[in-house]
C-alpha cells in the first residue's frame, strides 16, 4: 500500500510556479525527497492554468506521512505558502496494489 497526496497550490501572478522553483533552489524539495519513505515528490503545471502547480506526494504509509507533518520541514513548506499566498486543494488517494488490470492493458503503452 502507498498513499498519494495530490495538492493543487493556486495563487495569483505566478506564485504558485515561484513557490514550487524555491522550493527546488533552496534544497526543500530534495530534503523531502530523502525522507524515509517518500515514494515521489514532484512538481507538475497544469496545460490550460499557469496560476496553478500540481505536487504530487507519494509515500510509503501513514506512518511515514505522519513523520514528515510532524517535522521542522513543514514549517519551511508553510512559510513559503504564506510568503507566496497560496490556497490549496488537497485529494488524497490509497493504493490497492493489484496492478493494473488486464482490460486497461491493452490502452496502455508501455
Amino acid at each position: 500500500m502507498s498513499i498519494a497526496v495530490n495538492i493543487y497550490y493556486s495563487g495569483e501572478n505566478g506564485n504558485a510556479r515561484k513557490f514550487a522553483e524555491e522550493m527546488e533552489k533552496s534544497g526543500t524539495a530534495a530534503a523531502i525527497r530523502s525522507e524515509a519513505g517518500n515514494l515521489k515528490y514532484e512538481y507538475f503545471f497544469p496545460a490550460d492554468n499557469p496560476e496553478i502547480v500540481l505536487l504530487i506526494d507519494i509515500w510509503k504509509n501513514q506512518e511515514d506521512i505522519d513523520i514528515h507533518h510532524a517535522s521542522p520541514m513543514m514549517k519551511k513548506i508553510a512559510a513559503l505558502r504564506e510568503k507566496y499566498n497560496l490556497h490549496m486543494k488537497v485529494e488524497r488517494y490509497i493504493s490497492d496494489d493489484a496492478g493494473i488490470p488486464e482490460i486497461d492493458k491493452e490502452f496502455i503503452v508501455l
